[in-house]
């Protein structure tokens, strides 16, 4: 497991299985968010497995599938309201943590800066410059 906090209440990871939980737990989080459909995965990492055993473990389970090359705007609207929703940190995970970084950036466009949505994420490899007109345009919109 590669835990890349983004901010101190926001991290993501590649790919994470049961066993993870209790060390994710450990860490601080509360709150967990799948972005990876279940058609990407082995049956033993599906939404509902991984649903108990983070309940299991003491943490709640959100499920926002994003699909590679196919983000909606209800991802964000859903990934905007977990975020808020959360009773402490939260760990979003997918394939490589990618698209729990752009589904992070977009639900955040116009209350942080442009810049820091796209350099923070940067710092641990996922380029998201080619999001800066699209972050432009929600921040504006408000």
């Amino acid at each position: 497991m590669d835990i890349r906090a983004l901010t101190p209440t926001y991290a993501v990871s590649p790919q994470i299985d049961p066993a993870d939980l209790p060390a994710i737990k450990a860490a601080g989080y509360a709150v967990i968010i799948d972005n990876r459909p279940d058609g990407e995965i082995p049956p033993d990492l599906h939404t509902e497995v991984m649903r108990r055993a983070a309940e299991a473990a003491g943490l709640t389970f959100v499920a926002n599938p994003v699909i590679s090359g196919a983000l909606t705007m209800d991802n964000v609207t859903a990934q905007r309201a977990a975020i808020d929703a959360a009773s402490g940190p939260v760990f979003a995970y997918c394939a490589s943590g990618n698209r729990s970084s752009v589904v992070w950036a977009l639900a955040h466009a116009g209350r942080l800066p442009t810049d820091d949505l796209i350099g923070i994420p940067a710092r641990f490899g996922y380029q998201l410059e080619h999001l800066r007109q699209t972050l432009n345009g929600l921040a504006q919109q408000g």
